[in-house]
């Protein structure tokens, strides 16, 4: 396969339920599912990735907008950023790490309901476009928004 130069990942799910009604695994899920594997991949790439590869992760609009019964999806986005940004000045190398960051996407609206009523959807396209950007740019440390 040879030499790997970048690290893409939209991998996560998180419990969508009311705050009344999560229990501490429904947390712990969320943080594994979302948070603590997007940071083991970097935590492992570090060592093994050449000095110039990069990371894009993915967060999304739980982080900046509160939504109902959103409250994990904002806990492990939320984390998902902070640690793009502390990594990002201690990555080895030239190493480089973003994430991208979008709203919800036009393809999925039905499967959501009315969880982002008021969100304005985005196509899926302009967020791989957000990711080419981040994997294919020189920038580190950011936070890429995919909204309207």
């Amino acid at each position: 396969m040879g030499e790997i130069d970048a690290v893409a990942s939209a991998a996560g799910s998180v419990p969508w339920r009311p705050l009344g009604e999560l229990t501490a695994d429904d947390i712990r899920g969320g943080l594994e599912g979302k948070a603590v594997s997007q940071i083991e991949l970097v935590r492992q790439g570090a060592r093994h990735l050449p000095a110039h590869a990069s990371y894009t992760l993915v967060t999304g609009i739980p982080a900046r907008e509160p939504l109902l019964t959103g409250s994990v999806a904002a806990l492990v986005n939320g984390a998902v950023e902070a640690f793009v940004r502390a990594a990002a000045i201690e990555l080895p190398g030239r190493q480089r790490i973003n994430a991208v960051s979008p709203t919800v996407f036009e393809e999925s609206l039905d499967a959501y309901g009315d969880t982002f009523a008021g969100c304005d959807a985005v196509p899926v396209a302009r967020a791989a476009n957000a990711s080419v950007k981040s994997i294919e740019g020189h920038r580190t440390g950011q936070i890429f928004l995919v909204e309207q």
